[in-house]
């Protein structure tokens, strides 16, 4: 009788390291690590040897000594006698507040000029590919200048409100149109204020949720609810029922012209407009290309089968196509979100104080400490842009092909 048995065991070698194909490739990578530790070592320690042979070190006292400058549109108090560090982070809040702004309305810009440059008409169609084609071929940092200085040329200054004359660029008496900035209402937080934001909140909560399952219901069931009237609803209706039972505690605080300016409201400032205004339409060039080659990656059969069960166009693009289509959108827009939050590094062209003019910028120039503020502008743009990514990939899992 006879017994099956494992085959021996060939010892390990140090030879195998190079010759065997299932340790060569650790082998090399470990190299490549190695090699890159030691480059990393030797750059760093060139650095401090440079620094100790000029008498400098790398210190970041300076953030706590007085700024020395002033900033014109800030999120928070400040001050020129506010730190350095203080002015470092009303760039940051600056930064992330045009990019935010400027994600919001090139994907708005991006969507729509998408989906009209597919349009039947020609006439649609023709102009969405004019905007796409001149838009996403001309720098930005051109767009920024142009719009800024179109700003500056056209719209007129806070005197020119004054006296009885008719106000050509006030509109309903309550947003003036200057060529420093516009005058937008401030609101107005009285007791209660809180309890109305939350209940807005929560409908927000509510429309998402309401939308969902009319959705969920139409596939399982072809139950066709209506998502426009109900989302509105559902939006509004309990915001402002609790807003008159607290007794309008929300107000608005108007811009008055005083002197030689406006004062009372929110100025958003020509800068900051021109800023949002040319990332946005720069950017929602390329969002509008992917959102393009998104919907044109379903097949046309998907569109006719929907439209063979008596589907509208519109509820066939909402429910069938987009839906599919995101799975090739979302990627490269990830990419779209990075680039808008690295481009409003451009912002120093029209005296938008964000995190490069402050930190970059005006500090470092005061201080001298240049590889400090190069430092942390570098970990402040690596941070967010992971943090944008990792929240982009989240919903990127959640609508992509889920196998079985």
């Amino acid at each position: 009788m006879t017994t099956m048995t494992d085959p021996p065991q060939e010892s390990f070698r140090l030879s195998m390291l190079l010759n065997d194909t299932r340790y060569r490739s650790y082998t090399f990578q470990f190299i490549a690590l190695i090699v890159l530790i030691a480059s990393a070592a030797f750059l760093m320690s060139n650095l401090f040897s440079n620094l100790a042979a000029a008498g400098l070190n790398i210190s970041y006292q300076f953030l706590g000594t007085p700024a020395g400058y002033d900033i014109n549109q800030t999120l928070i108090d400040y001050s020129s006698q506010s730190t350095n560090a203080r002015a470092a982070l009303v760039g940051i809040l600056n930064t992330l507040l045009v990019a935010f702004l400027a994600c919001v309305t090139a994907t708005i810009f991006g969507v729509i000029a998408g989906v009209l440059r597919l349009s039947n008409n020609w006439l649609v169609s023709k102009l969405m590919s004019f905007y796409v084609e001149i838009f996403r071929n001309i720098p930005v940092l051109i767009w920024i200048i142009i719009i800024f200085t179109i700003m500056i040329a056209v719209l007129p200054g806070p005197r020119a409100f004054r006296g009885d004359e008719p106000a050509a660029s006030m509109v309903f008496d309550a947003i003036a149109f200057t060529n420093r900035g516009v005058y937008i209402p401030a609101p107005v937080w009285g007791a209660g204020s809180l309890l109305v934001v939350a209940t807005f909140l929560l409908s927000i909560v509510g429309v998402i949720a309401y939308r969902r399952y009319a959705t969920k219901l139409l596939y399982d069931t072809g139950r066709l609810l209506p998502m426009g009237w109900p989302s509105l609803a559902i939006l509004f209706v309990p915001t402002l029922l609790v807003y008159f039972i607290m007794g309008m505690p929300i107000g608005l605080d108007y811009p008055v012209l005083k002197g030689f300016n406006f004062s009372g409201g929110i100025k958003v400032g020509g800068p900051l407009i021109a800023l949002w205004f040319a990332l946005s339409i720069y950017t929602g060039a390329f969002i509008a290309e992917n959102v393009r080659a998104g919907i044109q990656a379903i097949s046309k059969g998907q569109s006719e089968a929907a439209g063979a069960l008596g589907l509208r166009q519109g509820r066939i693009m909402n429910l069938v196509v987009l839906p599919q289509a995101l799975r090739v959108i979302i990627p490269p827009l990830i990419s779209q979100y990075l680039n808008i939050t690295k481009n409003s590094s451009l912002a120093i062209a029209v005296g938008y104080a964000d995190v490069t003019a402050t930190l970059g910028g005006i500090t470092l120039n005061q201080t001298g400490r240049a590889i400090e503020c190069v430092l942390l502008l570098m970990l402040f743009y690596l941070t967010i842009s992971l943090c944008i990514s990792a929240v982009m990939n989240v919903y990127n899992n959640s609508v992509k092909l889920k196998e079985r």
